[in-house]
């Protein structure tokens, strides 16, 4: 699904906790998430702990959408 998205012109970013999988499905913006069963949060963090990380992961997205990439890419820290 992610490739025919951007096949009609819409960038996608793939977060995935096992970036393998990510190439595997053909996505071009791979964000690592976090962890297999909270990909996107930590529940051992403190609420405003967490809402950092969260905000980290929605804005090194943001930078991935407005990134032009050739091919597959992974955006680390």
């Amino acid at each position: 699904m992610v490739k025919e998205i951007e096949r009609a012109g819409i960038p996608v970013v793939h977060m995935c906790t096992v970036t393998p999988i990510s190439m595997t499905v053909g996505a071009n913006r791979i964000i690592p998430a976090i962890a297999i069963p909270h990909p996107l949060g930590n529940p051992a963090l403190t609420p405003a702990d967490e809402k950092k990380l969260r905000r980290r992961l929605v804005e090194k997205a943001l930078k991935a959408l407005t990134t032009e990439v050739d091919g597959q890419t992974i955006f680390k820290d």
